[in-house]
């Protein structure tokens, strides 16, 4: 996929909430997504378990504007690339990770930046608006959605079906309505879905195992759950 940037140069325009130049935010915005099939994890740290390295499933593989490839996961409120995230305690990625080999690496696999780079030439769109889908992939690794409406004093929990790419790079997981459900099993594109970061009840993102620990109300999940809900006040 080519897209054309029109007006004068934006290095002289600074984003006010970033700092940084416009063209440099368009030069990493998202132009192409790649599911992870193969189940390649993403480690990281924090400063709670200094001696420890854990591991969260990649989602999908992510190309840049500028042609870098990256691993994504969603992350607390967000899906980030994996080399950028962030928590409250200070959680840092830390490599990539093959279960099935034992292997640590740090670029993203060969293969997948083939399959993006080919995929961009191969589906070149002329999008006219910001928000204009550009791709959904299906979600594969059971993200669930965590709602809140009352200080997370109780706590609703919904599948993730899709993410959806738009045309400035940004990114949203998509859930369904239930009361709009006409046929299932509920599939990318359907006209059920909504993004739930529009919902101003929802609080953040859970791979399943975490999610069904929620469910089943485990002590430590929720206690982890507290955490979050100290540090974001």
């Amino acid at each position: 996929m080519k897209t054309s940037t029109k007006g004068d140069n934006m290095d002289n325009v600074v984003d006010l909430f970033t700092g940084k130049p416009y063209s440099s935010l368009a030069d990493n915005r998202f132009i192409r997504l790649a599911p992870e099939l193969d189940g390649l994890e993403m480690l990281y740290s924090n400063e709670a378990n200094p001696e420890k390295l854990f591991s969260l499933k990649i989602l999908c593989w992510g190309l840049r504007a500028n042609g870098d490839v990256v691993g994504l996961v969603p992350w607390l409120d967000d899906i980030v690339a994996c080399t950028d995230i962030r928590d409250p305690l200070n959680g840092k990625w830390e490599g990539y990770f093959d279960p099935g080999i034992d292997e640590v690496f740090y670029e993203a696999p060969i293969h997948k930046i083939v399959e993006l780079e080919t995929a961009a030439d191969y589906y070149e769109l002329i999008c006219e608006d910001d928000s204009d889908i550009v791709q959904e992939i299906p979600d594969t690794i059971g993200t669930h959605a965590v709602f809140s409406d009352n200080g997370f004093r109780s706590l609703a929990l919904t599948e993730i079906i899709s993410w959806r790419l738009h045309h400035d790079g940004t990114l949203c997981g998509l859930a369904a309505d239930e009361s709009k459900v006409k046929s299932t099993p509920v599939l990318p594109g359907d006209d059920c879905l909504y993004p739930v970061q529009s919902r101003k009840e929802f609080r953040y993102y859970f791979q399943h195992h975490i999610a069904n620990r929620l469910k089943a109300e485990d002590p430590e999940a929720l206690a982890a759950i507290s955490m979050l809900v100290e540090d974001s006040y």
